[in-house]
């Protein structure tokens, strides 16, 4: 492949992350193979060529559609054109559990971003809470048994730090 195959950008901005491939490389072996460092750069080489041809294709198959937006159904079809029909099923079944995943994600996210909020007040002794045992930690060599104060040891608390003359 020419470094400037890749409309407009050299090699080293068409590649993959070698450590995920690596990993990925690694996961797909048995434990007690071996690969050659140039044999995993060969790899590597090999998938970036390959999302290259199936989003060349996906694009095709966009364009003849008169879309403007390569959607999920078009690199379905690609693979399809380009002989890769036996991976469709998996390739949308890992699609839908992609998706799957991220609805979930995102439900989490909202979840925590609402009706779990603490009033000022509640993260005001929270965060005096948090300070208290990180002092405990420092000045007590992190032994086990960590003071919490109580809300009148929190008050003087309060008291210092809005007036840091004491």
């Amino acid at each position: 492949m020419d470094p400037m195959d890749i409309v407009g950008k050299s090699k080293e901005d068409a590649s993959l992350p070698k450590a995920t491939m690596t990993k990925i490389i690694k996961e797909m072996l048995p434990a007690d193979v071996r690969v050659a460092r140039d044999a995993q750069d060969l790899l590597i080489e090999c998938c970036v060529e390959f999302i290259n041809l199936i989003s060349s294709e996906s694009n095709e198959v966009c364009n003849k559609e008169d879309k403007r937006t390569i959607a999920p159904e078009h690199v379905l079809k690609a693979l399809q054109v380009l002989g890769f029909g036996e991976y469709v099923e998996e390739v949308y079944a890992a699609y839908e559990q992609h998706r799957y995943e991220t609805m979930q994600d995102s439900q989490r996210s909202v979840k925590m971003n609402s009706g779990a909020e603490m009033t000022e007040e509640e993260a005001a002794a929270e965060q005096q809470r948090m300070f208290a045992e990180a002092r405990a930690r420092m000045n007590g060599g992190g032994g086990g048994g960590v003071s919490v104060p109580q809300p009148d040891q929190e008050q003087q608390l309060d008291t210092q730090q809005s007036n840091p003359q004491s």
